[in-house]
């Protein structure tokens, strides 16, 4: 399947986010991570410029940085209005109002841009599509992260996500996915067939983390 860059929505998340959202403590931090789907996250620019390993794969990557930033101008006005929309859906706590997110979005966003061609000459930034393989060794990794992809993005399918997953077990011991809910906000109904297939062979759970913005998507799945 090709990626078309105007059918994507790229939209950010921050280092302290991450933290959040995959409760990495500061041993997990020191450890060598990747991130499936990173798309515009300041995720890898902060982590690099904190001296800490990590690789972010994304189809997004594939594009300019100048290609990006324009689909980002187009895109952005229309996520706003939809969150503005559906309010009652998120939790104004951390991320006071609609302002509050707007800039916490567009700084993540522009620090990404920033970094963005630097870091693709550095490997940092690499152009994948799951369920494709990587061109990573066995165990690469320590921690794989999927961060508002895999789970949320439940119409791709069951056998998506078991081939996506394995993947992404094949390069790293441990997988974190977050948030385990669809686009409608409810617990993807994938999740119990996931949870079934890995279970007899990897330890399996379900944990609570600290991050909060939708609402009810608090918790991320763990494989190892």
């Amino acid at each position: 399947m090709t990626f078309k860059l105007n059918t994507t929505v790229p939209w950010g998340r921050t280092l302290e986010e991450y933290v959040k959202m995959f409760s990495l403590s500061d041993t997990d931090l020191d450890k060598k991570l990747i991130g499936f789907g990173d798309g515009p996250a300041s995720f890898n620019q902060e982590m690099t410029s904190n001296g800490k390993s990590v690789v972010s794969l994304d189809p997004i990557y594939q594009f300019s940085e100048n290609e990006i930033r324009e689909r980002i101008e187009e895109t952005r006005d229309i996520v706003l209005e939809q969150t503005k929309y559906n309010q009652e859906k998120f939790v104004w706590s951390t991320i006071k109002d609609l302002d509050d997110l707007e800039d916490i979005r567009m700084d993540a966003m522009n620090t990404f841009l920033e970094d963005f061609e630097e870091g693709k000459s550095d490997r940092r930034y690499i152009s994948h599509e799951l369920p494709a393989k990587t061109y990573f060794l066995d165990k690469d990794f320590d921690i794989a992260l999927s961060s508002h992809f895999l789970l949320l993005y439940s119409d791709l399918g069951l056998d998506f996500h078991i081939q996506a997953i394995n993947e992404m077990l094949r390069v790293a011991e441990e997988v974190r996915i977050f948030p385990i809910v669809n686009l409608n906000g409810e617990r993807t109904e994938l999740l119990d067939d996931i949870i079934k297939n890995y279970a007899g062979k990897n330890m399996v759970l379900l944990q609570k983390v600290e991050y909060e913005f939708q609402k009810g998507a608090n918790e991320m799945l763990v494989i190892k």
